[in-house]
């Protein structure tokens, strides 16, 4: 019975010391020093150094002058970090259809689109996280025109600055190209501060 107890109490503080301390600052260690961005939450600072989101984490966008992330179902208003979800809604859920065909109308109107231009899916549905920080390509130029006109810049250099922050394909086969709607924002504002709200 001792000598169960003994081993008990070794066994404890072992995998207490192995799993409680020594685990935890080798993973600490290793993400400090080989992924820093990633272990710190891909924080995205201004001109001042301030803190002003996440480039892993959505972020909400409605002023003309900036591009619209998609939309989100996480948390009451959305793009909550602590509330990460999709809708739950079904393909075949006629409150999903309608509230599609909602957000279709309202995306033609803010992008003065015609009626037979294609929607990219990503402009009207939300991720399954409700924080995906990207949009595709494709939404990006669909609101060029509008991102343009709001800050009287060319269409030229607002696509020109679309192309310079897509990402790309990983490894050049996986997924497609993206743009990130915080850093495309940011990007905008440090490079033609005067347009903004102009």
């Amino acid at each position: 019975m001792r000598d169960q107890i003994r081993i008990s109490i070794i066994s404890l503080l072992l995998f207490t010391l192995i799993l409680g301390i020594v685990y935890p600052l080798a993973i600490c260690v290793i993400g400090q020093t080989f992924f820093p961005n990633h272990a710190n939450g891909g924080e995205v600072k201004d001109s001042s150094e301030r803190i002003i989101g996440s480039k892993f984490i959505g972020q909400n966008f409605s002023s003309p002058y900036y591009f619209h992330p998609r939309p989100s179902y996480a948390g009451a208003n959305g793009y909550d970090g602590m509330a990460s979800g999709g809708s739950n809604l079904g393909p075949t859920s006629k409150k999903l259809i309608d509230l599609l065909q909602d957000r279709i109308e309202i995306f033609r109107l803010e992008n003065n689109l015609s009626p037979s231009e294609h929607i990219p899916a990503d402009a009207v549905t939300s991720s399954g996280s409700g924080l995906d920080p990207h949009i595709s390509l494709q939404n990006a130029y669909l609101q060029s025109p509008r991102v343009a006109l709001a800050r009287h810049l060319p269409l030229t250099t607002v696509r020109d600055l679309v192309r310079k922050e897509t990402s790309k394909r990983w490894l050049g086969v996986f997924g497609e190209k993206r743009v990130n709607v915080l850093l495309l924002n940011l990007k905008m504002d440090q490079l033609f501060p005067g347009s903004k709200g102009s």
